[in-house]
């Protein structure tokens, strides 16, 4: 009889640890709503690439826009950068832009980026770009975190953590 209520005590406290991760991911990796304000900000903004010259996105509206948060630091974001550059490869094409924001040290990326050359263009936001990332519907700031923009400049689609391949074939329909 103790062996039973053992394994029962076991198995209820396995469904509680396991109620609970499923509910901090949920939380934590949860898209909240893009306002029409917030767009409305990013499509105003402008950024400054690693060597100093402006980015506005003003001029990238009109046609579908991938932004992908990332930091050289960020062991995903750093995996995905191929992926992305070889998307870009094959959308650039068909009218897509995509945008690097580095969350991170202009000196640091500026380094990484002589190491591995990316194909699109980088912009800085600094750790400003984790507030820019929130108000575009990610909670948590965490990184990577990609943003796709229509052709009327809309969020069509984010991802937080990692893109994978059938995630960007999917997205490659969308705008």
């Amino acid at each position: 009889m103790k062996l039973q209520r053992r394994h029962w005590l076991a198995g209820g406290v396995a469904v509680g640890a396991a109620a609970a991760g499923a509910w901090w991911a949920q939380r934590h990796f949860r898209l909240e709503a893009v306002t029409t304000e917030a767009e409305r900000k990013f499509w105003a903004t402008s950024f400054d690439a690693p060597d100093g010259h402006p980015v506005p996105m003003q001029p990238m509206l009109g046609r579908p826009l991938l932004v992908n948060f990332w930091a050289t630091w960020c062991p995903p974001c750093v995996e995905e950068l191929p992926l992305l550059n070889a998307f870009h490869a094959r959308q650039q094409g068909q009218g897509w832009q995509l945008l690097g924001l580095a969350v991170d040290r202009v000196e640091a990326v500026q380094a990484f980026l002589k190491k591995l050359p990316i194909a699109f263009p980088v912009a800085m936001t600094g750790f400003a770009g984790t507030d820019l990332s929130r108000e575009l519907g990610n909670p948590s700031g965490g990184l990577p975190f990609s943003v796709l923009f229509g052709r009327d400049g809309r969020v069509v689609q984010r991802k937080i953590g990692q893109l994978k391949p059938a995630d960007l074939d999917h997205w490659a329909t969308l705008a």
